[in-house]
């Protein structure tokens, strides 16, 4: 037999091999393709447990607006309210409370660690008396809706990993972000618009962020996150080429589309099967998008609910105004980013402006869910990466200091579906530097945001590379006390 190897048939051996692979895993796209949608329902393996339609159980959301604050705010100027922190202004932080915690490379060669105390006020608000910060007063309006839990731990100590593992479950770039992981468990609601909405603030801070936090990982590359921008092309090349009429790109597509399916014949590459879903869905959004992001012919009033940057487009005010649009039209999840939260010095003045960019808005989209209906089934989120420290980064003077990064303790909220309104749950120690009581690890938080969208967070799985990857690792408990 000649270098080649060839078959019988004509063909080389290594690609019988490579087809008679393929099409073994085709067996268990069959499963996935059978589903609602192009990849449907796929709740796991039925073999584990896992269910192929509907979810594991009734699910009291249908939608998440996740508004991820990115740069960590400080849980100790915002929602955890520390009055001994006073007493102890300017004082070391003791061995004690630091215990083996470590801090960020960015404090090494700092010699003295001064605890400091919010320069801002608090006061206590609603029926629930949750304290507030002075910078929020327009949640604070809305605090009898949130579920506030100051009790959050995470395990990454700089942004990146603390972004991923937040978002993905894992501290390592490749792993499918949240939304994509609803995408592929659950379908669409609406066959014109993407499961998984992205929209980032512009000009909202210095502290980057990596695409790979709204990825699909090893999932299909269709429940990637896609983009929303501001401006005339709200997704890149979306629109026809100039000269390219609508029924020129329908038949080109309808032309690709058998051509793709006549590879899938041969191949059964699922990812051939995720491009023909991804044209159609290209060809789809041209019409959808721009009716979705149009926000012409909303009433004065809801611009005064949101804000007046509400009509800038690109801003933080905008993008809650347009989560609120494409709640209406049933996208899966919708990710908001707003970056700037990072204040390592001149914390005062920086957690000031984050305040005031977001505060209005935040709380207009949690009053405009509610008077539409839809809070009762979208799940809002709030919150970032990790916490901040007590103690004070840099120079502390009578009026500056910064805090350093701290994945010991940091708040976060929810608000809408399924979980209890008015709730503030788990505590810090005095020095907010320790949970207290009631952790919650960051997977406890994902696999809780799973349950409320029906999904058993262990059975919500896919196997990549020999072995079943999920959500939460292999770890992390839903916190029922958080639950309506």
């Amino acid at each position: 037999m000649n270098r080649h190897d060839h078959t019988e048939f004509g063909e080389s051996r290594r690609g019988f091999l490579k087809k008679a692979s393929l099409g073994f895993g085709s067996i268990a796209l069959s499963s996935l393709l059978g589903q609602t949608g192009a990849w449907g329902a796929n709740l796991g393996d039925p073999g584990l447990g896992g269910i192929l339609n509907g979810t594991h159980f009734p699910a009291k959301a249908k939608r998440v607006i996740y508004l991820f604050q990115s740069g960590g705010p400080s849980q100790i100027e915002t929602f955890d309210y520390k009055p001994s922190l006073a007493k102890w202004h300017g004082k070391e932080i003791p061995p004690s409370v630091q215990g083996s915690q470590r801090n960020s490379g960015m404090v090494a060669d700092q010699s003295t660690f001064p605890l400091v105390k919010s320069i801002y006020d608090f006061k206590q608000y609603g029926q629930s008396g949750a304290w507030v910060s002075d910078l929020f007063p327009y949640t604070a309006q809305v605090v009898d809706e949130l579920c506030i839990v100051k009790s959050m731990i995470t395990e990454a100590i700089n942004h990146e990993p603390a972004v991923m593992f937040m978002q993905t479950g894992s501290q390592l770039s490749g792993r499918p972000s949240i939304g994509s992981w609803l995408s592929y468990g659950l379908g669409s609601d609406n066959e014109n618009l993407p499961n998984f909405v992205v929209l980032l603030s512009k000009s909202s801070g210095a502290q980057p962020l990596n695409s790979t936090a709204w990825s699909n990982g090893f999932l299909p590359s269709h429940h990637q996150g896609i983009q929303f921008r501001s401006g005339k092309d709200p997704v890149l090349y979306l629109n026809n080429p100039h000269g390219v009429h609508d029924h020129d790109r329908r038949r080109a597509l309808d032309h690709i589309r058998q051509l793709n399916e006549q590879q899938f014949d041969i191949w059964q590459d699922p990812e051939i099967q995720s491009k023909i879903s991804q044209y159609e869905m290209a060809y789809k959004m041209q019409n959808s998008v721009p009716e979705a992001v149009d926000t012409s012919n909303e009433p004065d009033y809801i611009y005064e609910l949101y804000g007046e940057d509400a009509k800038i487009p690109g801003t933080y005010a905008s993008n809650c105004l347009q989560a609120r649009r494409l709640a209406e039209r049933d996208v899966k999840f919708i990710q908001l980013y707003h970056m700037g939260w990072d204040q390592h010095g001149s914390l005062p003045a920086g957690i000031k402006r984050q305040a005031l960019s977001t505060d209005q808005a935040t709380a207009g989209l949690i009053q405009d869910l509610k008077q539409r209906g839809l809070l009762e089934d979208t799940l809002v989120v709030w919150g970032g990466e990790f916490g901040r420290t007590s103690f004070s980064q840099g120079r502390l003077t009578a009026d500056n200091y910064g805090r350093d990064h701290h994945p010991g303790c940091f708040t976060m909220w929810m608000a809408g579906a399924g979980v209890k309104k008015g709730m503030v749950y788990g505590e810090t120690d005095e020095f907010s530097y320790n949970v207290a009581q009631n952790p919650v690890h960051v997977h406890d938080f994902q696999a809780t945001l799973l349950h409320l969208m029906g999904i058993d967070h262990e059975k919500l799985t896919f196997k990549h590379q020999g072995r079943r990857f999920r959500l939460t690792d292999v770890h992390g408990q839903v916190v029922k006390d958080l639950l309506a």
